[in-house]
């Protein structure tokens, strides 16, 4: 038996920001956007909206396509990097959204890899067989965190949530590898706001509570590590049916996939309507896929992530 996805959700806010909204105020070539990273429109929060109320909208999603109530998961973990409060857990707000049992619930936070750290989580509950029904909901307001006027990370953010349900099948996850490497925590980070640096007028005042990002490393690092963690799979290219990557930035999709020899018709893409938006991104791009008939029954489907700390993983699904 191996843990299986028995549905997908996901969810945006209604707020919807263009290139063109983004290239007037930094002074960009509205089609220099697209060509440096992909992307043609993103969605952020507005005021009002939170991290848990997006993820009770993706779950809900994810529930209905499995016909479960809440009630039936056993389970509950979400990835996120942007959580409501730094106490208590975004998961106990979801939670308590759903009106689900008192069952485990915790977050995780592994950056943009954290759907696969939390999919590697559930897999051990559900392999040792003490639980039936997990849910995974990846939720991120990366929009809160970035610089409006910072050209190398207010033309990629966005905001979203991604939920998949888990449960017991013949078919399901066939293997899964997840990497950390804390020498390279500088690639993508927030300098303030922890206990380390916590609030204060200096701090607010030196734009330390917006996140930095070194982005022509990163980029070199990332097609690196997801390029080796895809070959660790063990099954060539050409027997997967279907990839689905963290949309980071196109450039570094189209990359790994040049390597991997991965035509773009096998790479599933949502970065050019949603932006990267994190850990999010990959169970988003995977519930398009599932939604619009591009990941069917019986597909092998190839999954790959690499975000800050650094974290990465990569994972074969049996659908």
């Amino acid at each position: 038996m191996a843990a299986r996805v028995i549905g997908t959700g996901s969810a945006i806010p209604k707020r919807r920001v263009t290139n063109q909204a983004l290239a007037q105020r930094l002074g960009f070539r509205e089609d220099a956007i697209e060509r440096r990273t992909g992307i043609q429109t993103r969605y952020w929060a507005e005021e009002g909206d939170t991290p848990s109320g997006l993820a009770t909208e993706a779950a809900c999603a994810a529930l209905q396509a499995t016909g479960l109530d809440a009630k039936a998961v056993d389970l509950l973990i979400v990835s996120t990097s942007s959580p409501d409060f730094i106490l208590p857990a975004t998961s106990c707000l979801v939670q308590r959204n759903l009106g689900m049992r008192p069952v485990p619930a915790f977050d995780l936070n592994a950056s943009c890899s954290g759907f696969l750290y939390a999919l590697s989580v559930a897999d051990q509950y559900l392999t040792n067989r003490s639980v039936q029904n997990v849910l995974i909901i990846c939720v991120e307001l990366k929009s809160r965190f970035v610089n409006p006027d910072d050209p190398s990370t207010a033309i990629l953010f966005g905001d979203g949530a991604g939920a998949v349900v888990l449960s017991h099948g013949v078919r399901g996850l066939r293997s899964l590898r997840i990497h950390a490497e804390g020498t390279q925590h500088r690639l993508a980070y927030l300098p303030a706001g922890g206990s380390r640096n916590p609030m204060t007028k200096e701090t607010l005042s030196n734009g330390l509570h917006w996140m930095k990002m070194d982005g022509k490393r990163l980029f070199r690092v990332a097609v690196q590590r997801m390029d080796r963690v895809l070959t660790e799979l063990g099954v060539p290219s050409c027997d997967v049916d279907r990839f689905v990557f963290h949309q980071a930035n196109l450039r570094i999709l189209e990359a790994v996939c040049k390597k991997q020899g991965i035509p773009p018709w096998k790479n599933h893409l949502i970065i050019q309507k949603a932006g990267n938006t994190s850990s999010a991104s990959l169970p988003m791009a995977l519930d398009d896929a599932v939604r619009t008939g591009k990941i069917k029954a019986g597909n092998l489907v190839g999954l790959c992530a690499f975000g800050g700390g650094a974290t990465w993983g990569g994972a074969l699904i049996d659908w």
